[in-house]
This record gives structure tokens, C-alpha cells and sequence, in this order.
């Protein structure tokens, strides 16, 4: 199996900045008189140059007690579901949003994720993430769904694949006084946006409201086990991948002025914390996922001084010595260039190294899969089949499978 390295960030994962992670401006938005405030998470935007396949995709997710193993598979899972979703010719700059819910008692009812291509910061936000509440069985569905289609800055370009995914394992509050599903999703399809529904668990109540959403929403309807039916693998290759991811992370230096280095600082802030509290097969899927083209503007970010010179985007001498990094400061003109040139040189070979890994964990991996009889029924297979059709219609084409 040859390992998808084409792809830029984003799944579904989860979960909306509940915590005050630094990285993170916190805003909050009416969503109507009926409707009470939403807190919403911006995180800021990475631009993606040059005309690209647009796919925004926002993962609705409950975040009561029960669906705690769900999203431990997720954390275990973002980069690869992200290498997926980004495996598509030709590769597409992906956006991932987040809608956490819960219901009106709960420490919140809804928690938003504006869209972003930075799964770095998702992911950092998602590790803060605690579970808890639930009390009663239904949910507020139809808040977080009209948070979804309404609090998104989605992308407007007529070529796009937009899409959510529900998942959770409960119905929608219908006794409470507000807009309910049919008028939501209803919008949703004015606005190109296709509604899936994932049914977490065999509640008997839930399965007839989400099969309704996904119809009503032109997308499709799965039923998984109650932690998510994700394939989660390690191989003998893990270690090292991750090893090299750090030191592909420590060959970025950023320039600009002090607004930017410090919204790139922030960025850093989140690889470090992912870093720390992450596992290293999940470390090992974020590299494969970096080192490939798609995951560039993950791993770049913006105003990457490497990059831009050695792509010739930037001229060294045009840039002014306060917007230059620290360490650029105190060399000499050659000495930064050479710099420059060693760090673009080591970058590119760790590339290459990952790739060869990537390879190889690849075709592990596979026989791993085969192994264990094809694992149709993987929530990894079921969002490959759903997002690799309904994307089509966006003129994208995936033809390998989903990445483990």
C-alpha cells in the first residue's frame, strides 16, 4: 500500500476550544433571539496559495460522558483520517471546523471551532478536551446543527465539497424552543452543504432522527460501535518517523512582523503541546502527514522564511532586519543565506526520509489490514466511502483507499 502523503488537515474531530489554550481567541456570536450565545473558537487562518480543491469539512460532535472512547480513538486517529481526506488528485486545501455539544444544564451547550487549516492548534485544543454531562438521553442536536450551518465561515467558491458529519449517540431535544432539524438542514442544502449522520451505539430513540438528518441533508447515514469502530495500529516504524517529524518541525523560522512571529509562535506552542501529550504512533501519523505536499501548509504555517526564500518567493536582502528570526540577527548577509540554504537542504532530506518510512509503515500496515480480514466495517473505511463519492461531484478523485 503506497502511503497517501498528499493531504492537508482534516477530520472531524473534535471539539471546540473549550479550554483557554493560548493559541486560541475565544468570541462569541448570537445565533438568534431563540438561541442563546455560542462560544466560538477562532483559530487563525492559514491561506492557502494558488487555486486549490476546496474541501470544508465540520464534525458536530457530542461530548457528553458516552462518547469519551470515540474521542480518544479520534485523538489517536486526526492525522491519518487527515491524510485521507487530503489523498484525493488533485490534492485539495481541506479546512476542518468543530462543533462540540452537550445540552442546556451541562458546563456549556454548544462550543464552535471556526474552520481552519491548522490541525496543529485542533488538535492541541482537542487534547483539553474533557467529557462529562448527559444527564437525560436526548441532546441539543438542533443547536450544535444550526451552530454548524450558520457559525461557519464556509467556503463560498462554486467548486467546493462541503460537508458534515453528526456523530454522536443520543436524539435531538424536540421540547425546547427552538429552529429543529428539517429547517436547519434545509439551509444547509441552500448553502452546498451536505449533512451525514454517525450513530455512536444502538440507541434504539436515536437511530430514526439521524437517518432523517442524513436524508433531509443529501448525505448518508453509518452506525458505528460506541467508541467509533476507528482502526488505531502501530508499526515498528513509529519511533523513528516521529523522531524525524521534530526535527522537520525545528527546520521552520519565521519572519515578519511582531504580530506575526507571534501568531507563528503560537502555532509552535501547539506542536509542542501535541508533542508532549501525544502518543508516538499518533506522532508517527502527524509526520507521514507533514512531510507530504498536502501537509505543507500544516507544517509551514504562514510566513516561513526557509520556504519563502528558497521557493524565491522572498529575496533575503528585501526582507528588514527587525522582521528577520533571532537567530538571522546577528549573522552577516552570506552567513544567513548559507543558513537558510542548510536548513531548506536538511528539510528536504528529512522529507524524503519520512517517505521511505512512510512506505514501509505503509505496506505493514497492509498486511496488518489483510491480516484482519479487510476491516470493511472500520468507521475508517465507511468515511473513506462516504467522503471519496460525495466528493466527486467537486471534480476530486480518490482512488487508494483509507490511510491507517
Amino acid at each position: 500500500m503506497h502511503t497517501k502523503l498528499i493531504g492537508i488537515a482534516l477530520f472531524a474531530l473534535t471539539l471546540g476550544a473549550a479550554l483557554a489554550y493560548p493559541q486560541l481567541q475565544a468570541r462569541f456570536v448570537t445565533a438568534g433571539a431563540h438561541l442563546t450565545p455560542a462560544t466560538v473558537t477562532a483559530i487563525e487562518p492559514i491561506h492557502t496559495p494558488g487555486r486549490k480543491p476546496q474541501v470544508d469539512v465540520v464534525f458536530v460532535l457530542d461530548t457528553t460522558g458516552s462518547m469519551s472512547g470515540l474521542i480518544q480513538t479520534a485523538k489517536e486517529k486526526i492525522w491519518s483520517i487527515a491524510t485521507t481526506m487530503a489523498s484525493a488528485q488533485p490534492t485539495p486545501a481541506i479546512r476542518v471546523g468543530l462543533v462540540a455539544f452537550r445540552d442546556r444544564g451541562d458546563q456549556y451547550v454548544t462550543r464552535v471551532v471556526d474552520l481552519s487549516g491548522d490541525l496543529d492548534s485542533v488538535y492541541a485544543t482537542l487534547m483539553d478536551f474533557l467529557f462529562y454531562g448527559g444527564t437525560d438521553t436526548p441532546e441539543s442536536v438542533n443547536r450544535a446543527l444550526y451552530d454548524a450551518v450558520h457559525g461557519m465561515s464556509w467556503n463560498e467558491a462554486q467548486q467546493a465539497y462541503r460537508v458534515i458529519f453528526l456523530v454522536g449517540d443520543a436524539p435531538p431535544h424536540m421540547d425546547y424552543n427552538e429552529v429543529r432539524y428539517p429547517e436547519i438542514v434545509a439551509a444547509a442544502r441552500q448553502k452546498g452543504i451536505v449533512v451525514n449522520t454517525i450513530q455512536c451505539g444502538e440507541e434504539s430513540t436515536a437511530a430514526a432522527p439521524w437517518n432523517a438528518i442524513a436524508s433531509l441533508g443529501g448525505g448518508d447515514f453509518l452506525q458505528v460501535e460506541q467508541a467509533g469502530g476507528a482502526v488505531a495500529f502501530e508499526s515498528p516504524f513509529d519511533a523513528q518517523i516521529a523522531e524525524l517529524s521534530a526535527k522537520l518541525d525545528a527546520t521552520r523560522l519565521y519572519y515578519g512582523s511582531d504580530e506575526d512571529k507571534a501568531r507563528m509562535g503560537r502555532k509552535i506552542a501547539a506542536t509542542d503541546k501535541l508533542r508532549d501529550g501525544s502518543s508516538v504512533a499518533s506522532l508517527a501519523r502527524r509526520g507521514v502527514f507533514n512531510a507530504g505536499a498536502g501537509g505543507r501548509d500544516n507544517l509551514l504555517g504562514e510566513n516561513e522564511l526557509v520556504s519563502a526564500v528558497a521557493s524565491g518567493e522572498v529575496s533575503l536582502d528585501e526582507v528588514d532586519r527587525e522582521a528577520l528570526p533571532e537567530e538571522l540577527k546577528p549573522m552577516a548577509p552570506a552567513e544567513q543565506a548559507q543558513h537558510l540554504s542548510e536548513l531548506a537542504e536538511e528539510r528536504a532530506e528529512l522529507q524524503r526520509e519520512i517517505a521511505d518510512l512512510a512506505d514501509r509503515r505503509g505496506d505493514y500496515l497492509a498486511k496488518k489490514v489483510e491480516e484482519a480480514g479487510g476491516l470493511g466495517d472500520s468507521l475508517d473505511q465507511k468515511l473513506y466511502d462516504v467522503v471519496s463519492r460525495q466528493a466527486a461531484e467537486a471534480g476530486l478523485e480518490y482512488a487508494e483507499g483509507p490511510e491507517y
